[in-house]
């Protein structure tokens, strides 16, 4: 029997205990396997981006990308609602979070699509208002009511999926399934550091000193 891989796999071990001396990684296997998915990211060629010669950062080109991508998804999901009762993008994913995980308090749904609260019930009131979700009162608290999608909201919903779903494809480009995997590892990533944050309900004023980056 050949032990090479077997040592090749122990030395990757002992790389892998040498470099998480921080403690970046869980000291297990999911940790060693992120680790190995993020050394096999490094490997690739830096990219160039625009003002890279003039030091520009990369911290700097992420939230640029960032914001970039949001605007143009934002116009293939305008065009995805064009011609239908919906009137704003945020409409249909409140129906489409409400039919994937059922009734909520306001709030939750509110938080779950990262709203301020006078924008979340703004949109929960239209929705309310168009019959596409009720709303009742808790049996475990009657200070807070539920609301869930209807029928009329699944219909209205179901209309619109087949330009939504081509939308969202358009948004994903030409990428490959393994990269897009990837991109959304990382994005989970991103997102679970900033919900924490974004839990916390720090007050704008002193939200920068308060979130440190090492």
């Amino acid at each position: 029997m050949k032990y090479r891989l077997l040592k090749e796999i122990l030395s990757l071990v002992e790389q892998f205990e040498d470099e998480n001396s921080e403690k970046r990684y869980s000291d297990d296997v999911k940790g060693f396997k992120t680790w190995i998915a993020d050394e096999m990211l490094g490997t690739s060629v830096e990219p160039n981006w625009e003002g890279k010669e003039n030091g520009r950062s990369p911290e700097s080109v992420i939230s640029t990308l960032l914001v970039h991508m949001n605007r143009f998804a934002k116009s293939y999901s305008k065009a995805a609602i064009s011609g239908s009762d919906f009137s704003t993008q945020e409409e249909f994913i409140y129906l489409i979070t409400l039919k994937s995980f059922g009734e909520m308090t306001k709030m939750e749904l509110i938080k779950r699509n990262i709203h301020e609260k006078p924008v979340g019930m703004a949109i929960i009131n239209r929705l309310i208002k168009q019959g596409w979700i009720a709303q009742h009162e808790s049996e475990y608290d009657k200070r807070s009511k539920l609301i869930n999608i209807t029928e009329v909201g699944l219909a209205a919903l179901e209309g619109q999926m087949g330009k939504i779903r081509h939308a969202t494809k358009i948004v994903s480009a030409d990428l490959s399934h393994a990269e897009k995997i990837a991109l959304i590892g990382l994005l989970n990533k991103l997102s679970n550091f900033h919900q924490v944050i974004y839990d916390r309900n720090i007050a704008p004023e002193k939200l920068l000193e308060e979130i440190e980056i090492k």
